[in-house]
């Protein structure tokens, strides 16, 4: 099992890929969950599927991951992830989602009331707004990827195993068996 905070390759491409698909489709979007299948089993399993997405089940897809979107209801992120479980098939998973970012020196003028504290710093005039995408793997492996509004070109991408450590633990614990 590899430590916490470590990352991979094909994990990380996963997590490029997903928000580039996120990206072609603009800010201002509701989170969005994916389930990682190993490109190689899936398109044995599910040759129709593979077909369909691409994926030549001949060439080498040796840990290569396929991100699979999820369709989500209307429900709080936090309630959401309580209550999710995946199959055995599924090998990791993934979340993108839209925040906004604030200097810390304005925490202590934010308003403690949580609707409220959302409307002021949707308008703060420091604000920034991001698009983070966080995976897990079964075996504990953990990736991020962060694009700031505005900064469109791939090369911006900020890479880090533990931009959101909270939001990894969560998606973790949906995958214990």
């Amino acid at each position: 099992m590899q430590r916490l905070g470590m990352s991979s390759p094909s994990l990380g491409h996963a997590l490029s890929e997903i928000e580039r698909h996120v990206a072609d489709e603009g800010w201002d979007q509701p989170p969005r969950l994916y389930a990682l299948a190993s490109t190689g089993e899936l398109a044995a399993r599910e040759p129709e599927l593979a077909d369909r997405l691409g994926l030549d089940p001949e060439s080498s897809t040796t840990g290569r991951l396929t991100p699979v979107e999820q369709e989500l209801p209307e429900r709080s992120l936090e309630d959401l992830l309580a209550t999710i479980t995946w199959p055995p098939t599924v090998v990791g998973c993934a979340l993108a989602v839209e925040r906004i970012v604030l200097p810390p020196d304005t925490e202590d003028s934010m308003p403690s009331e949580v609707a409220e504290a959302a409307r002021w710093a949707a308008g703060h005039p420091e604000r920034s707004d991001v698009r983070l995408v966080v995976g897990v793997l079964r075996d504990g492996t953990r990736s991020s990827v962060l694009r700031v509004r505005g900064h469109d070109d791939d090369t911006d991408l900020v890479r880090d195993p533990e931009l959101a450590p909270d939001l990894a633990d969560a998606l973790e614990a949906t995958l214990a068996e």
